[in-house]
Order: C-alpha cells, then sequence, then structure tokens
C-alpha cells in the first residue's frame, strides 16, 4: 500500500515536472481583487501575496524541483561513479589522490558548501544543478571506490585479467553490473536530498528568481504572511513532505529488494 502510494505521488511529481509547460497555466498572472484569499472552491489552494493562483505556482514548481533533481543526480551519479571506480581499480597514487579530496568534501557539510558555490555562480536553475552536483558526487564515489576493492579480487575478475581484457572492459563489464544495485540506491535517497537542497536554496534567493516559481521560493514568500494566510506555507511545504517521504520510502523499499544479503539471510532462516 505504502509502496504504491508512494509510485503514485512520485508519477504525479513527474507527470507535473515534464508536462507543465503544456499546460494552459498561467502562473504570473496577478489578481489584485485576490491578494491572500484562502483555499475557496475556485481556487482550492488559494492565492498569494500577489493575487497569484497558487495551485498553478505549485505545479510549476514541481517542474523546477523534478528538472534539479533529476539533473543533480544523474551527473553526481555518473561522476561520482566513475571516479569511485578509477580509484578503486588503479590504486597506488591516485587512489591516495582521490581519498584525499573525498575527505576534504566530507569534512564540510554539503549544503553550505552548495551554498558557498551558488553564491559565487550566481542565482539561477543551471548555478544550482551545477553547485549541487559539484557536492554530491563524493557520496556516489566513495560508495564506488568500497564496492570495487570488495569486488576486484573476485574470481571473474581476476579470469578476465588472466585473459587480458582491457581495464575499460573490466570496469565495464565486469564491475559496474555488481555495483549497480548499492549506486540505485544511493541515487534514489539522493533525490530526497537534492528536492531538500533546492528549496534550501531557493528559499536563500539562489535558486530561481522571480517570478519563476519554486517551492522553496514560495515558503520564503509566504513566511511573511503565516499568520493571515498560512495556506501560502503549508501548500508548498506539503509538496515536499510528499515528495520527499515517497522517495525515502521507495528507497527503503528498493533496499529490502536489491539487498541480496538481507534476502540470503531470510533464506537460510
Amino acid at each position: 500500500m505504502r509502496t504504491t502510494l508512494s509510485l503514485g505521488i512520485l508519477g504525479l511529481w513527474a507527470l507535473f515536472g515534464v508536462s507543465a509547460p503544456f499546460l494552459p497555466l498561467t502562473p504570473n498572472l496577478i489578481h489584485l481583487e485576490q491578494i491572500l484569499v484562502p483555499p475557496a472552491a475556485d481556487a482550492l489552494l488559494g492565492y498569494d501575496d500577489l493575487g497569484r493562483h497558487i495551485g498553478e505556482r505549485l505545479l510549476v514548481g514541481a517542474r523546477t524541483s523534478f528538472l534539479v533533481a533529476f539533473w543533480v543526480v544523474l551527473l553526481s551519479a555518473a561522476l561520482g561513479t566513475c571516479i569511485g571506480t578509477l580509484s578503486g581499480y588503479r590504486g597506488g597514487t591516485w587512489d591516495k589522490l582521490i581519498v584525499q579530496l573525498i575527505d576534504i568534501f566530507l569534512a564540510f557539510p554539503g549544503i553550505l558548501l552548495a551554498i558557498a558555490l551558488a553564491g559565487l555562480l550566481g542565482p539561477g536553475i543551471g548555478n544550482v544543478v551545477l553547485a549541487l552536483a559539484a557536492v554530491g558526487w563524493v557520496g556516489y564515489a566513495r560508495l564506488a571506490r568500497a564496492q570495487v576493492l570488495s569486488l576486484r579480487h573476485r574470481e571473474h575478475v581476476m579470469a578476465a585479467e588472466a585473459l587480458g581484457s582491457g581495464k575499460l572492459r573490466i570496469m565495464t563489464r565486469h564491475l559496474l553490473p555488481l555495483m549497480a544495485a548499492p549506486l540505485i540506491i544511493e541515487a534514489t535517497f539522493g533525490v530526497a536530498a537534492v528536492v531538500i537542497a533546492e528549496a534550501g536554496l531557493s528559499f536563500l534567493g539562489l535558486g530561481v528568481q522571480p517570478p519563476d516559481a519554486s517551492w522553496g521560493a514560495m515558503i520564503r514568500d509566504g513566511t511573511r504572511y503565516m499568520l493571515v494566510a498560512p495556506h501560502m506555507v503549508l501548500a508548498p511545504g506539503a509538496a515536499i513532505f510528499a515528495v520527499v517521504l515517497s522517495v525515502n520510502l521507495l528507497g527503503d523499499r528498493l533496499r529490502d529488494r536489491l539487498d541480496t544479503r538481507s534476502a540470503s539471510r531470510g533464506v537460510s532462516a
């Protein structure tokens, strides 16, 4: 039941994230007579401080959140997996340098580094993606390196080396398929972290700029009117809560399904 509900929420999130530009929405249209009007039959989520339809801005904000999460996770996973795999397989000086670089990144809170990078790059959705990807690759690199170190001495890898297979072929054909499950789980939880991080950067004014909609920016705008118009904060806050909770529940489910060690223990019991 929980898995079905989580998939439904994430499916709607992805659907609105892809189809929002093609929907007849007017998220920036101002209705002066509707300023701070609470939810009603004609507007289920009400209007904001400028008289804009919160429901339509919520759908446009879903596109912003979805695009940032998609590209950040894709870039972080690709870069981190390549670096971690090369580091673990080659070893030597290269591995020591990568480990030291990973330790430096892990010494600072990731969100603070993302804020600093976003501040240097300037506001905008593209710079948010670059800032979060520049910080997010570390977890994938550490996980990929640990997986390679545990797999490189297995019989099929040693047999491929003895038969003269190239390093690239060994990494892509013999190591990456076995590393896919933990990396997919890491990416799943990474989506939730990116959604929260993007909302935080937009809340600070480092994400998308007005009049474009973002869930974090909507919460920032609503904090000034929480006592008279709490719906301005509740709507985007509930959206973030629903998406992050659904991603985490789906990640837990995937971890249970893909963790072969847990499955083997269950069979032996």
